[in-house]
This record gives structure tokens, sequence and C-alpha cells, in this order.
């Protein structure tokens, strides 16, 4: 038996030798590939709108002989403007092809989304990155630097012939009335398609584009006002049947007018807290009270109310549109949730201000005037303004470079400067701002007899108009 053994080990091992030593071919070797090489249709492009459609180059490049059935190689056009080494490339994708034809609307949307200007020739290079389908193996070819010139796309939406715009309507600082107070509520043009501006906007109220100032012939609009968001942006355009619905909250917006591609954004810069002041001159109506302002949202509010002759002149002032929220006049100036009703003397335009941490209110009869450079004794004396149910308005005649600014009862006390240079915005206003013209706040006053229209009455954001 240990023979037998013996025996069958023995036949094993020789015929693991004779297997070893068995010769076979060689072992198929796997290539790597080689660069392609990159070639262009030619060497600059200047197309005209009339060629969007048309093929306008050809890219061709050689196969970088992958171990592989070609028709799977994977190929990635990239483009950027020259000089970035392809750091903000935008890229097309083949594959199993050793070419690519872009027309003139395709090359040109890559040109526009690096953000390049109209009808001004550009250098951009181009590459080619090959690989497997699964993206091992990439080799990238030589790089073409070519000139490319974007052409102007027709905007979406016609933009306005007077290379202007102007923003109206209820939930604006001068309401529906037209013209609109400017600069204050006049865009500033960016380029040729597009218009922002920031401005103060009422909550829960709708406003409307202007082409032209104190014209209501041709309008920008929407579609429909009660689609969901577009308080926020969306589409427009020209005379459609429904105003623009404005934000929900009382504050500064920025609004971004996009005729290009026939859209608007609307962003919230900050949002104002509200007082109402509801009392018997307007049937003690908390909903419908004007208001006063606090920008900061701080308890710091300010505003004024035009409280007309009859009735008792007594008011309350609320937090919320309704009586859950009340302060009344604790006495000596004191502001109290159970104090009696506030009183003013008699019928006028009261600059009310309030304060919910000092617990403080005062309420002061104001006229207003104008006061600048443009009157005979400068500086010295006021041309008094009239109030007309809504705002106050005066008449000056002014020449190149001259000044001005509003203050009430002929006391610099409390004078209303330009806040531009402030961040409000030029054409609005602020105590102890900017002389109006001065050339800080790159706004002149035109020489000229001057129509000069004054708003308070909007919640602590007050705004004027040179006509």
């Amino acid at each position: 038996m240990k023979y037998l053994l013996k025996l069958l080990l023995s036949v094993s091992v020789i015929a693991i030798a004779f297997t070893a030593c068995d010769k076979v071919g060689s072992l198929p070797s796997y290539q790597t590939g080689t660069a392609p090489a990159l070639s262009s249709s030619v060497t600059s492009t200047t197309p005209a709108p009339a060629d969007s459609m048309k093929n306008i180059i050809t890219f061709s490049w050689t196969n970088p002989g992958y171990a592989n059935d070609s028709t799977t190689t994977k190929y990635i056009l990239e483009f950027d403007s020259s000089g970035r080494n392809f750091s903000k490339e935008q890229t097309i994708t083949y594959t199993g092809t050793l070419s690519g034809t872009l027309t003139a609307k395709a090359l040109n949307t890559i040109l526009l989304n690096f953000g390049f200007a109209y009808n001004t020739t550009y250098n951009v290079d181009v590459r080619v990155t090959s690989s497997y389908a699964n993206n091992n193996v990439q080799l990238k070819s030589n790089t073409l630097t070519l000139k490319m010139t974007p052409y102007v796309v027709p905007p979406k939406v016609v933009p306005p012939s007077t290379k202007a715009l102007y923003l109206v309507g209820a939930a604006t600082a001068g309401g529906w009335g037209n013209p609109v107070p400017t600069p204050s509520q006049q865009f500033t043009k960016l380029d040729s398609v597009t218009y922002q501006g920031t401005f103060y906007l009422n909550g829960g109220q709708q406003y409307l584009l202007l082409p032209l100032n104190g014209d209501w012939t041709h309008k920008f609009s929407v579609q429909d006002n009660t689609v969901a968001g577009l308080k926020n942006g969306g589409s427009f355009g020209a005379d459609l049947p429904s105003n623009f619905p404005g934000p929900d909250s009382t504050g500064m917006y920025r609004i971004l007018v996009d005729f290009q591609h026939g859209t608007f954004t609307v962003t919230k810069l900050s949002t104002y807290g509200l007082m109402y002041v509801p009392g018997d001159y307007q049937g003690w109506a908390p909903a419908t009270a004007p208001t006063l302002g606090s920008p900061k949202k701080d308890g710091n509010y300010d505003g004024y109310i035009n409280i007309p002759s009859g009735g008792t002149y007594q008011f309350k002032l609320n937090l919320t549109p309704d009586w859950n929220n009340s302060f009344g006049d604790g006495g000596g100036g004191v502001l109290s949730s159970s104090g009696g009703n506030m009183q003013v003397p008699g019928a006028g335009y009261y600059h009310v201000v309030a304060n919910t941490t000092a617990k403080t209110w005062s309420a002061t009869a104001t006229t207003w005037s104008l006061i600048g450079s443009f009157a005979a004794s400068g500086w010295s004396t006021d041309v008094n303004m009239t109030f007309n149910g809504t705002a106050w308005v005066g008449t000056i005649t002014t020449a190149t470079g001259d000044q001005f600014k509003f203050r009430a009862n002929h006391d610099w006390g409390t004078n209303l400067g330009d806040a531009g240079a402030s961040g409000s915005g030029i054409g609005s206003l602020s105590y102890g701002g900017n002389n109006i013209g001065d050339p800080s706040t790159n706004f002149s006053v035109p020489a000229g007899t001057h129509k000069i229209t004054l708003f308070l009455n909007n919640s602590g954001y007050y705004s004027y108009m040179i006509q």
C-alpha cells in the first residue's frame, strides 16, 4: 500500500512539472493611447444674428488609439477665455466621433456665458480631452487659440426706446401719481438690456414699469399677478394685463429688470417696522390708518400725519393694524400701553415720533420750505412750500451748480437732504443729509425754474421730485 501511494505521488509531481514547463504565447499588452491632435476649420469667427442656425465651425481630432472599441471613446471639447488655463471652462461632450460642428447660436451662447460683450473680439482657448467611457486614462490635446466675436441676441422683451425706466404704483412712495418722483423712482441703466434700482415699496401693493415718465401710453407688466412666487420675480412683457405684485412687507428692495431674457428679480434689502396711527380724523380704523416707520426695526418710529380740521384731534399708536397692541399717552410725552388717547391742539401736518424702548412720543406741527444757494441772499432765505393734500410743493429758479435742502418751520433742527451718499439712493432723503445737487451724490440740479415736490407720506422714507 505504501508503495502504491509513493507511485501515485511521483506521477503527480511529474505531471505538474510537465505542465509548468509547457510554453504558451506572449501575454497581450494594452495600449494607453496617445494624446489627440486638435484642429479647427477656421481661426476666427464673426457671425451675425442671421447666421444663428448655420454651422460656422468644425473641430476635428485624431483617434488616441485606446485598446477598446473606438465607438465608446469619450471626448470633451473644452472652451475658456484665453490665459485662464481652462479654470472656468465650458464643455461639450462627444462619444465615438472624431469631430464636432457648432452652429453660430451654440458658440454664441458659450461666449455670452463667459460674460463677453457683444460685437467685441476675444481670444478663446480650445482643447479636447479624450478618455475611456468611465473617464479613465484622460489625454489632453494641444490648445488652439481662436478669435471669436459674440453677436447681439435679440432680447425677449424689447427694451424701452427712451433708454429709461421708471417705477409707479401704490407700492411706491409716489403712489399712482404720474410723473413719478425722480430720481428716487428711476432705474439705473446697467447696459442696453438691463436696468436696476433700489426702491422703497409699501407692503401688499402693486406697481408697473414705465418707459416714459408722465406717460401712460405704454407700460411693462405681467400676464397674471396671481402666479405663485411672482412677488420675488418672474417673467414680464410689454402692455400685459396685470400689475406687478409687490412684496408683502414694507421696506427697501432691489429690482433687476432683464429685457434680454424677459425676467425681473426682486431682492429684499431690509423691511421696516410699522406703527399705525388710527384716530378720529380717519374713523378710528387701524387697518386703514397711516403709519410711522422704523427703518432699522429698532423701536424708533418716525412719520408725518396730516390731521384735517374738525373732530377732536385725538389718536393712538398701534404696532399692529388692530387694537391688540395699542399705545396711548401716559402723560408728559410718555408712551403707555394703558394711556389715554393722544391729542394735538388742532389741524396740521404733524411730525410724529415714538420710541417703544424709551417709552416716549411727540407730535410737532410742521410747515416746509426750500433753502439753498439759488436764493439771491444764498442760504439765509426760505422759499415756502404749499401742502396740496398729498405732498409739499414749491418753485425755485436755479443756476448751474446750485444746491438746496428742505427744512421744517424755517429751522435747521429738522432738515432733509439727499441720502444718496449714505446708501439709500439718490432721490431719497435723510435727516441732515447732503445738499441736493452736492457733487458727492453724483446728481446735479439742472439750471432753470423748477417745481419741487416733497413726499413725506411714506412711513419713515422720504423722497422728492424735481420738474
